[in-house]
This record gives structure tokens, sequence and C-alpha cells, in this order.
């Protein structure tokens, strides 16, 4: 299953997978819902795979509300110049937790987030840190592509395929190891605090006017917890040294 923003191609995702079709720039915008089947070979084997696309306009929500259940995988997409789909992904995971019910267990489905049309650079207003962030401190995997050039799309596709027949050979259970998630809960936690911050003090989480010793624990903690040897990314360097700090982490300052 993919789903997006009525705004989001991914039909021409899809397409560029099942049907081999070039990417073609007068292709209208997807109104509603699609079905496409293909067989593909992973590893050892061929899998016939059904892929329903899911129409991201309120109108259409009767029509995706049926396919939720008994959903393997579900590939979430959006574009990396449309900062409004990026920040409907939530959204969308609200939409399948409802749609699955109590008895539906969302930690037993395959998720890939997609960030399509990187071709488009100069318009790119959601970075890949960001879209990573947000992927794998859920544990879904992550994957940018561009779907005028294919770039990352048969990748993305393996990947997503290749998860699912281990969670099918795990007896319908997500195997802890199939995605290696790249940040802790704290840790991204902490990294959008950082992003979303309106101030020093905001970034640190202390309470304005708090102590030295209140402003240097915190920041030690974040220092420890953001290095790049636990996380791979060069977070710490996105936030200044807070007042009073400067001699506490020689190594994090200016």
């Amino acid at each position: 299953m993919t789903v997006r923003n009525a705004a989001v191609f991914t039909l021409l995702i899809s397409d560029r997978l099942c049907l081999n079709l070039p990417f073609i720039k007068s292709t209208p915008q997807p109104p509603s819902s699609d079905f496409l089947s293909s067989r593909v070979q992973i590893r050892d084997r061929e899998i016939k795979v059904n892929i329903f696309d899911m129409a991201g306009h309120p109108f259409f929500y009767e029509v995706r509300n049926e396919f939720y259940k008994d959903t393997q995988g579900v590939i979430l997409v959006y574009d990396v110049g449309l900062k409004e789909s990026f920040d409907s992904l939530d959204a969308w995971l609200t939409e399948m937790k409802q749609e699955l019910g109590p008895q539906g267990n969302i930690e037993n489905i395959v998720f890939a987030v997609c960030a399509n049309k990187i071709d488009c650079a100069k318009h790119r207003c959601v970075d890949e840190s960001e879209g990573r962030l947000w992927a794998e401190s859920r544990g879904f995997l992550y994957f940018e592509t561009s779907a005028q050039s294919g770039e990352g799309i048969n990748e993305m596709f393996q990947a997503f395929y290749s998860a699912i027949v281990d969670l099918c050979d795990n007896g319908g259970k997500r195997p802890m190891s199939s995605i290696n998630i790249g940040f802790t809960k704290e840790q991204a936690d902490s990294i959008r605090r950082i992003r979303n911050s309106k101030d020093s003090w905001d970034m640190l989480g202390v309470k304005p006017g708090a102590s030295r010793d209140e402003v240097n624990k915190a920041y030690r903690k974040l220092a420890v917890l953001l290095h790049p040897d636990k996380c791979g990314v060069q977070f710490v360097a996105a936030f200044p040294v807070p007042p009073g700090s400067k001699d506490i982490f020689p190594i994090w300052g200016p």
C-alpha cells in the first residue's frame, strides 16, 4: 500500500516499478486510488505483489479505509519540496491506527518512508536529516527517490519487499533486527526540541534564568546523547553553546 497527500505523485513511482513506464511530465495528477500488481524476484523466491495506491483527498477516505486491514507493508510518500506533505505523515499514521482498531497491530506492518522528487534540489524544503529522523525514530525504512529519473526506486522496493518477506517468514511479526534504527526515542525527541526551539533555554530544555549548574548539566546530557559516535549525525553542531557553558566542553564550543 502507498499513501500520500492528494498533491503528491505515487502512481508514477509504482508505474516505474510495476510497468516500467517512463516519466511523463504531462501525466495528470492522480485523483483517486488505483491498484497495480506485479511479480518480483526477492532473494531465492518469486512473489506476487499487490499495490494499492491510496488517494490522499478526504473525499476518498471511505475507499482508503477498506484496504487497511491485512496490509503487510505501507509506503508513506511525501514531496521534499512540499513541507505540507511531510507534515501530514503523522496524520496518516493516526488514520491507520484508527482503522486497524484495537485488534490491529501497526508494529507488525513494514513501513517505508519515501522522500520523493529529490531531483528538484533547488525547491527542496525538507532536508534528508529531517526525513530520516522522522522515519528511523519510529523504526521505519527511509529512502530518497525521484520518479522522474528513477533514482532510488528499485532499491526502495527491493528493500521494502525483502522486509515483508522477512515479516512473513517470522509468522507475520516484524523482526526487531529487520530495520536499523538510527536514533533512540530520547535522541529523536532531543533533536526535535533543538530544531523547534525558540531560544537557547528552550533548546536545552531548561527554564529561562536557570542556574549555571542546571545549564551545564543539561548541556552535558545533550553533548553525550547526541555525540556523533552515538547517533552518526552531526546534530550537536546545529545548536549554539548556551550562556555559561563555554568552558565546560571546549570540544563542543566555538
